[in-house]
């Protein structure tokens, strides 16, 4: 271990090539421009950013345009199955190797794509990335990028910090818990080497059937998501980390998920104003860095049709023009089928940046992006001075962000910031502001260890989130169990056949005092609405937890009472155990509304239902 940690450390070390590449810059940037008190300290910057960018061939901007993946835990070293997985979908071997063949601009962070094994790996592998960007004939620190969204979808886990996720943050209201999470996150992911999170879904998911989004929105009140977005920019940008609000112009009320279809938005401009635009304005107002589009049609908005990551009406008219939103644009992933119905996979580079784009995400195939966006500028559909228009905002952020003055990381900073005691306690306690009682009609919670001591653990197991210990059944019984509890757990997944939910109704009636049941996305009639009636037919008192959507409930019938969690990460888990033994109060208030199963247009729980103790 202590060798191991050792090596880590050497790989934090720049090497002396790439310490002269960053002196090659020439006389240092100052590393906040937005803190000069003198406007000529922005227009020095500026000066000798456009200097740089007249350096650069014409291939050269294009690069920088591009934010791509690359598989491997290290930039110049992966193991072979990486190796392999490089040459088959990038044609190159390594993070090296696509730098210096495209002199992309940005790198996304994928745990899939075994970038993020642990923090001082890819720490290392950050640094080495830079060196990389340093080392070209141009030299250009990278903007290395992820998905770090807290709750359902997180790139980098444990041992750093995991906070709930965006609709719990909801459920607990907090301005100042948004910030917190927003400057703890962002100074972790800083520590490693990452500058640009995507984050935070500044959509408002108003749509309970939305397949995409669902709890990765702060809630359906474009009022509280504003508030809670503009705090969380504000937080990550207390950090260094450049925030990234999504999906504009708005992906809260679709049926379709954008990576395997185009949704469709049917709102009214006026609705738009309403509904979709306020956490938008929000995030400008509080200096935003990036905002990133969504592969969505919006015929009120733009009637062509074409999806608003190629919409000209909507991202320059709109968001340049009306927003007034000078900063970066960024696509959403270019190989999500929502982008690639309509064109090319060559032509929708050219349209995002005609369409007023500055960062062209992951295309599925890098060379044949690059390729069409050269035989544009070759053929005089895009002008070198668009590239440029472009390139100036990428390096503004990256300048305003400091990673031409510090573009690496240390070792030392990754230990005194990655998971320390106090983040972690700092989650734990949001977590505690989060969760949501439903219902509790007879008052069984909380639970007492002298009449409920022995407790069935059963319900839905989904893959944990990145980093967390999972399955939820197990994370649940393991917080329950050190609060003196006894349990058997006894997972039945979220299609239990009769057979695994005849054996739970066994298993209830041996002697447990009460049973507690995780749904997963239950929805009408399912097997799982099926597991909770039969359990509460059982006669045993049964404790319903909502492992993700609020809305289980209305399909729900049986239990004696029910809790929202909003997500089945580890911190969620266990603050959820910690109310169900009553050592926390619930605090949480729906952030969206909870619609009858019988007719949707009339609420079960409206926006703001929460009980407490």
């Amino acid at each position: 271990m202590h060798q191991q940690h050792r090596t880590s450390r050497r790989s934090l070390l720049t090497t002396a090539a790439a310490a002269a590449a960053l002196t090659a810059l020439g006389p240092g940037l100052p590393a906040r421009a937005s803190d000069a008190s003198d406007a000529s300290d922005a227009i020095g910057t500026d000066r000798r950013l456009r200097a740089l960018i007249g350096r650069m061939s014409v291939e050269e901007k294009i690069g920088q345009l591009f934010v791509t993946r690359v598989y491997g835990h290290s930039a110049t070293a992966p193991d072979q199955a990486d190796i392999d997985a490089n040459l088959r979908e990038l044609g190159v071997r390594d993070a090296a190797e696509l730098i210096a063949k495209y002199h992309v601009g940005g790198i996304i962070y994928f745990s899939w794509a075994h970038n993020t094994r642990d923090p001082h790996q890819i720490a290392g592998l950050s640094n080495g990335i830079q060196a990389a960007g340093l080392a070209q004939r141009v030299p250009v620190p990278l903007l290395i990028a992820t998905d770090q969204e807290h709750g359902a979808v997180c790139r980098v886990g444990a041992p750093a910090t995991l906070f709930p996720g965006a609709m719990a943050m909801g459920a607990g209201g907090s301005t100042e818990d948004a910030r917190t999470l927003g400057r703890i996150s962002g100074a972790e992911l800083a520590a490693i080497g990452i500058r640009q999170d995507y984050s935070p879904d500044a959509d408002v998911n108003i749509n309970p059937a939305n397949p995409v989004i669902g709890v990765r929105s702060f809630g359906a009140d474009p009022a509280a998501v504003a508030r809670m977005v503009a705090a969380e920019v504000r937080g990550y940008q207390d950090s260094s980390v450049a925030a990234t609000a999504k999906h504009f112009p708005g992906h809260g009320d679709t049926s379709v998920d954008s990576h395997t279809g185009i949704p469709v938005i049917t709102h009214t401009r006026e609705q738009w104003d309403r509904l979709d635009a306020p956490p938008f304005r929000a995030a400008i107002a509080a200096g935003i860095d990036a905002i990133m589009t969504a592969h969505i049609q919006f015929p009120a908005l733009d009637p062509s049709n074409d999806p608003a990551t190629l919409s000209r009406p909507i991202l320059t008219g709109i968001l340049r023009e009306q927003l007034g939103f000078d900063g970066v644009v960024i696509t959403d992933s270019l190989g999500m089928k929502g982008v690639r119905d309509k064109y090319g996979d060559d032509r929708v580079p050219v349209l995002a940046l005609k369409a007023g784009v500055d960062q062209l995400l992951d295309p599925p195939k890098l060379d044949v992006a690059f390729n069409g966006v050269r035989a544009a500028v070759a053929s005089g559909e895009l002008s070198e001075s668009r590239l440029d228009e472009s390139l100036l905002r990428i390096l503004r952020l990256k300048e305003r962000r400091g990673l031409f003055a510090r573009p690496y990381v240390t070792a030392r900073g990754v230990d005194r910031t990655v998971g320390t005691r106090a983040h972690l306690a700092a989650a734990d306690e949001m977590a505690e502001r989060t969760t949501t009682l439903l219902a509790n009609p007879r008052g069984l919670l909380p639970l007492s260890r002298h009449s409920h001591r022995r407790l069935l653990i059963v319900g839905a197991d989904p893959d944990s989130p990145s980093g967390t210990t999972g399955p939820p059944t197990q994370v649940l019984a393991r917080a329950l169990t050190e609060l003196g509890f006894r349990t058997t757990v006894l997972s039945t997944g979220t299609l239990p056949s009769q057979a695994r939910i005849d054996a739970a109704v066994r298993a209830a009636s041996d002697g447990q005092d009460a049973v507690l049941v995780g749904t997963y996305n239950a929805g009408p009639g399912g097997a799982q609405s099926k597991l909770v009636a039969a359990l509460g037919a059982s006669g045993v008192p049964v404790v319903h937890l909502a492992l993700r959507n609020p809305y289980d409930i209305a399909y729900l019938s049986g239990y004696a009472a029910s809790l929202a969690t909003y997500c089945w990460t580890d911190v969620e888990l266990r603050s959820a155990a910690r109310v169900l033994a009553g050592r926390a109060r619930p605090r949480g208030r729906l952030p969206v509304a909870v619609p009858r199963a019988d007719d949707p247009a009339r609420d079960l729980y409206p926006i703001g239902h929460g009980l407490t103790y």
